[in-house]
């Protein structure tokens, strides 16, 4: 089987456009492993924003992790993301700072900050890094995090890489924009499902302590 690869080996996000191939199962239902190995895939672009995104960063490992560590206790039990969801809610932990549902929802909620800036760098080519950064924060993270949390945002995106240097990076040999687009228009109704599952059970609203 002849598999085109030359552009795919291009930008940084090809090994995530890939993973999205997988992420569900036949009947439509988001599978565990492969949703978070594109979340996985996803932290080689953060790193190259350096120290803007170092609390981005940690957080979202952080979530992965958790949900990992659960999953992997029992893999065919788990295989559906929204299987480590439904046993807390079962057994009344979904709340819990540290349950798989808290991670699953603040994962979510990074990824969606991570699209909206990734739209953003793709339709205001006038925008500098920071004001691409500050406006994707506004629409999505900042309603749930409280003033610590939004306080060390702030400061850390006045970090924000220099935007020619940074897109020239990801770009690598591929078309950036071509990728970016295709990213966003495909993983953006994953994360729109994990947010309508969780506030079936009115577990989206939750915010930072």
């Amino acid at each position: 089987m002849c598999r085109k690869s030359t552009k795919m080996e291009g930008t940084v996000f090809a090994a995530a456009l890939e993973g999205m191939k997988v992420v569900k199962s036949e009947q439509g239902e988001i599978l565990s492993q492969p949703f978070l190995d594109v979340c996985k895939q996803i932290l080689p672009v953060i790193d190259k924003f350096g120290a803007a995104m170092a609390l981005v960063k940690s957080d979202i490992g952080g979530n992965i992790s958790r949900l990992e560590s659960k999953y992997s206790t029992n893999p065919s039990g788990f295989n559906h993301l929204y299987s480590l969801v439904q046993t807390e809610v079962e057994s009344n932990t979904a709340k819990s700072s540290s349950s798989c549902t808290n991670g699953l929802l603040w994962l979510t909620r990074a990824m969606d900050f991570l699209v909206a800036l990734f739209r953003n760098l793709i339709e205001h080519e006038d925008w500098s890094m920071s004001q691409a950064c500050t406006d994707s924060y506004n629409k999505t993270l900042k309603k749930w995090h409280g003033w610590l949390a939004s306080s060390s945002f702030t400061l850390a995106m006045k970090l924000a890489p220099d935007r020619k240097k940074f897109m020239d990076v990801i770009s690598g040999s591929g078309d950036i924009t071509a990728d970016i687009e295709s990213f966003c228009t495909n993983f953006s109704p994953l994360l729109e499902e994990n947010h309508k599952f969780l506030a079936r059970f009115g577990l989206d609203e939750m915010k930072a302590s």
